[in-house]
């Protein structure tokens, strides 16, 4: 690793502030993919930023019918959250299947977006219930938010502050994790809102990143069931093709996954 200077704030004007007047500083939230990367001397900043011990990006609240999540929220709290359980199950459930009880006590769901890794599990989640990502300049639909393969509508000098979840009546998540690393080499989220939309999010297949799965949703606005995906896949041309899976396999991967998630919201 190479020297850097490590700083904590206390608050989000003074994060922001401490990156401005850095060289080439970065925030750090649990670590989780920059630490190892510095590890490496594959990253070097000159300065990290800290936003952990941030109040207003801790916790979890009721958000009118929904819920926010702070950024620096880590995956075992909204795993372990009772009003997440309450509200948004399928969130918790996600939660508490992204890699190992290490992972899962440092990683954040700040963190976890902002480095938008094609294969992370929390991307499914806000596309598919429509969630809100508040920043320190703005906010931004989930949609808006991913913009490609480790790529978000993050400028250099925002962070993600918190994430806004509106009530859904059913959401579930599954998916089929590498068994190395536990990150999704196909996961579908399934949500259905308050006024009967139903959203279907997949994540670790797409070339793209997270994309949603336009037929499955009107599959299931007609008829809320597994048996209504069962024949539903995604173009393979457009999916990922590794060592791990070839795209065939990931298509239909998105297909079995997608009907355990139906099948666990209803």
């Amino acid at each position: 690793m190479y020297e850097t200077t490590y700083h904590r704030a206390g608050s989000v004007a003074e994060a922001t502030d401490l990156l401005a007047k850095s060289d080439d500083g970065k925030f750090l939230g649990g670590g989780q993919t920059l630490l190892p990367t510095m590890k490496q001397r594959l990253a070097a900043p000159s300065d990290l930023v800290d936003v952990t011990r941030i109040p207003e990006m801790n916790g979890i609240s009721a958000d009118g019918d929904g819920i926010s999540v702070g950024a620096a929220t880590t995956h075992a709290e909204v795993a372990n959250s009772d009003l997440v359980k309450q509200k948004l199950p399928g969130l918790a459930s996600l939660a508490g299947g992204i890699g190992d009880p290490a992972v899962r006590h440092m990683g954040t769901i700040g963190g976890s977006i902002a480095n938008n890794d094609p294969a992370a599990d929390y991307p499914a989640a806000l596309v598919a219930l429509g969630a809100t990502v508040v920043t320190s300049k703005r906010q931004l639909a989930a949609e808006d938010f991913f913009t490609g393969l480790f790529e978000t509508a993050l400028d250099e000098d925002e962070v993600v502050v918190s994430v806004k979840f509106p009530a859904a009546a059913a959401s579930a998540y599954s998916k089929y994790p590498n068994p190395a690393s536990r990150y999704a080499m196909a996961g579908v989220f399934v949500a259905k809102g308050t006024d009967g939309s139903v959203k279907v999010a997949v994540t670790g297949a797409g070339q793209d990143g997270v994309f949603r799965m336009n037929a499955m949703e009107s599959a299931l606005g007609a008829n809320f069931g597994p048996d209504a995906v069962a024949g539903i896949a995604p173009d393979a041309g457009n999916l990922l093709s590794d060592l791990h899976g070839s795209a065939d396999y990931r298509a239909n991967l998105v297909t079995v996954m997608a009907k355990r998630a139906v099948a666990a919201a209803s």
